[in-house]
């Protein structure tokens, strides 16, 4: 059986109706998401592939916890973010991070972050599936435009370009709702 190629949230939601086919591309789609999520928060750090394999089976353990109506980036990245700090704790490490990625490790005021992510879905709502893939993938789940291109069958160019296309023309729409 072929999955088409799905957004996150509605492989897990075929996912836990029973559809192993999207929970198998689920995973794997997840795993790569974690690869780029742990490697830029730890570097080179050998745990990382580690932390990769727990929170995937953190996340088979709880998918039945997951609310469809809820955004599913926001539960899949809580389970990472605790994972990882989880093993800063047992590993002893001082967090050192830049200062954009200081909300990993303080505790952050989810109001605005919630908000913010849902200005960011609206934004997306605006693109062709294609342009919101590519962002998701690229911008979101840190995906490089080689990666992207290979699975779309698209040039990295093209990518690059309709990467271009759709970070500008949100920025139009956010230029335009301020107005």
């Amino acid at each position: 059986m072929s999955v088409p190629n799905l957004p996150l949230d509605s492989l897990m939601i075929a996912a836990q109706s029973g559809d192993e086919a999207a929970y198998h591309v689920l995973l794997k789609a997840l795993a790569v998401t974690l690869r780029g999520y742990f490697a830029r928060r730890l570097g080179r750090d050998a745990s990382a592939e580690d932390l990769v394999q727990d929170t995937l089976i953190a996340i088979h353990e709880r998918r039945a916890t997951y609310d469809p109506q809820r955004p599913f980036a926001a539960w899949f990245f809580a389970i990472a973010r605790y994972k990882l700090i989880d093993h800063l704790r047992a590993t002893r490490r001082s967090p050192t991070c830049a200062m954009d990625e200081i909300e990993d490790f303080i505790g952050v005021d989810e109001e605005p972050s919630a908000s913010a992510r849902l200005d960011l879905e609206r934004l997306l709502d605006g693109l062709s599936p294609r342009s919101r893939d590519i962002v998701r993938t690229v911008k979101i789940e840190g995906q490089s435009v080689a990666e992207v291109s290979q699975r779309s069958g698209l040039s990295p160019i093209a990518i690059r370009v309709l990467l271009h296309r759709a970070v500008k023309a949100m920025s139009a729409k956010v230029g335009n709702s301020r107005s």
